[in-house]
């Protein structure tokens, strides 16, 4: 989940303004948590505390979890229409295709032993809002993608699968995309492009660069190549200490209880 994180940090200065280049500082005076974070860390929070994962009873913790979470941190900047459903009294799906679905979904890709219950729940935690089937596309690929990595498959196998059963087109490298690339939120147009962004990268922060330097949702979009490019690469030392340094106790606490149950999860898989 440092991955996601540290992505969204990295990113938030360059959301609306926009930077076509690499070379830019790494964490910058204004990185920050925003939705992007906040949401993968309410996530997170709702996987480690539900007993349950029989969807109805996981789709109402998942919920209460976001709620909690978004009102908590209510100036995190989120979208006109998830901020109507955080302060509803009854919030239901508003068949969303935005790409929130997918910046909030890696936790769900560290946590399951098979890709049939990563891509189920997944989906679980897009439906809550994003109930449009390219919002739940964007959730189910981004969670396959962290659990293939994970598991040791290639980028090659990765991009694959991903082609094959999402079709998304990541036959494009970052240098293609970027000249006219611009600023979106669908998952079908923000989403593979995120996903090349870890593909055509040499390393975890190459491929955080690579996502912010396309121009577009940059804190989104380096939320999700970042998520990616730590099940594959890991994550160094040093940037996850400056995450730590702007998270405060809550957010510290969840992020955590996820890596030791990250860790009970492997160990589980490999015994």
């Amino acid at each position: 989940m440092y991955g996601a994180i540290i992505g969204d940090m990295i990113g938030v200065p360059y959301e609306f303004n926009a930077t076509k280049k690499k070379d830019f500082p790494l964490f910058a005076k204004d990185s920050r948590c925003s939705d992007d974070s906040i949401m993968t860390l309410a996530v997170a929070d709702a996987l480690l505390h539900t007993e349950s994962m029989e969807e109805s009873f996981f789709k109402t913790e998942l919920v209460r979890s976001l709620i909690r979470w978004g009102r908590e941190y209510d100036h995190a900047g989120y979208g006109p229409r998830f901020k109507q459903w955080l302060r509803s009294d009854m919030p239901v799906p508003y068949g969303s295709w935005g790409n929130g679905s997918a910046m909030r979904v890696s936790p769900v890709g560290w946590l399951y032993d098979s890709l049939e219950e990563t891509r189920k729940v997944a989906r679980w935690t897009a439906e809550v809002t994003h109930n449009h089937e390219e919002g739940i596309k964007g959730a189910e690929s981004v969670a396959s993608a962290i659990f293939l990595a994970r598991n040791g498959k290639t980028k090659e196998g990765i991009k694959d699968y991903i082609e094959s059963e999402f079709c998304y087109n990541l036959s494009k490298t970052c240098e293609e995309i970027r000249p006219e690339y611009k600023f979106e939120v669908s998952c079908q147009k923000s989403v593979p492009e995120a996903i090349i962004a870890f593909l055509d990268s040499c390393s975890f922060e190459d491929a955080v660069r690579n996502a912010v330097s396309l121009g577009g949702d940059a804190d989104t979009q380096a939320c999700i190549a970042g998520a990616i490019a730590e099940s594959y690469y890991g994550v160094p030392e040093n940037l996850k200490k400056e995450c730590e340094k702007r998270l405060d106790f809550a957010q510290k606490l969840v992020l955590i209880h996820f890596e030791q149950r990250k860790t009970e999860t492997k160990r589980r898989k490999d015994s």
